[in-house]
């Protein structure tokens, strides 16, 4: 019998998508309905701040251990970390709301071809043939996905438009958060890789909660007393956060990360079930025909990286 059941950090990885896809279907809920981007990014982190760091302390009460010491370098990369992933998750809420959840979803995933690229050009690494494949398939995804829903065809200028310009800025800062969590996770003094992880996600929520208070006392200032009126549908963005981001670091712990990923691209799929079911968003043939494009490109890049 269990020879016909999936490893173990496949389940972890349907699951962390599943909690993935459902907070971002709340902050869109949340962003479209009574907060602010800026507001509904907030949420995430505020609310999940006291069940991380909950988890930790469990953890090391339970396992009988000490906090681990950790290098310089830590607090930069996470702060690098945090305020990237800030940015990037401002950027997917702002997307959703110029188009649907799929869509929305779909240019999220450009990080992995955007980390290749970014890798290519600043640092010299190089890119296979096939890899360069994978990135021009994906680049007519993403064209197909760029043209505005009314649009009858798409064009290079396409990408310039408000929403291809969200996307593809969200992901790769994306890219460059993961980047940093993972600095942040070798700089610290444990052999235990769920430790390593648990503090570096402690530590970073809590810079991003107290990163986005100073921001939105300043910028924005009812908006925290409305993400506190939202809380009892934000409370739930914290807790599918903090479930998501512990099915991650759980299934690279397990796994390597590049098969991770190809599993995560579920969450395509799981979007446009949530776009149909729930946001009754209508989903083009030219959109569906991107999605699946750029999800080819995304898959034949992981492979062969």
């Amino acid at each position: 019998m269990s020879a016909f059941l999936p490893d173990l950090w496949i389940i972890i990885s349907l699951t962390a998508a599943v909690f993935q896809t459902v907070r971002f279907m709340l902050q869109k809920h949340l962003a479209t309905a009574t907060l602010t981007a800026a507001g509904a990014t907030f949420s995430r982190f505020f609310y999940a701040l006291p069940f991380v760091t909950l988890l930790l302390l469990v953890y090391l009460v339970g396992r009988d251990v000490a906090l681990p010491a950790v290098g310089t370098s830590f607090w930069g990369f996470g702060l690098l970390g945090a305020c990237a992933q800030i940015t990037a998750t401002v950027c997917t809420v702002l997307l959703f709301k110029q188009r649907n959840f799929a869509v929305g979803m779909t240019f999220t995933k450009t990080e992995v071809i955007q980390t290749v690229l970014v890798g290519w050009l600043l640092l010299g690494e190089g890119v296979s043939p096939l890899g360069f494949m994978a990135i021009s398939i994906g680049i007519v995804g993403l064209l197909l996905l760029s043209a505005a829903p009314a649009g009858t065809g798409f064009r290079l200028r396409d990408l310039g438009n408000k929403a291809s310009a969200l996307g593809i800025a969200s992901g790769i800062l994306f890219a460059f958060s993961g980047v940093s969590y993972r600095g942040a996770t070798l700089a610290v003094a444990a052999e235990d890789p769920f430790l390593r992880a648990g503090l570096t996600l402690t530590v970073v929520v809590a810079m991003q909660t107290v990163i986005m208070l100073v921001w939105l006392r300043w910028r924005e200032p009812g908006q925290i007393a409305a993400v506190w009126k939202a809380r009892r549908v934000a409370v739930w963005i914290g807790l599918t956060s903090m479930a998501g981001s512990l099915g991650w670091f759980t299934a690279f712990a397990l796994q390597n990360a590049a098969y991770v990923k190809a599993v995560g691209q579920v969450e395509i799929i799981f979007s446009i079930v949530a776009t149909v079911l729930f946001f009754r968003e209508r989903i083009t043939a030219r959109e569906a025909l991107g999605m699946a494009i750029l999800s080819v490109s995304i898959l034949l890049l992981i492979l062969v990286i």
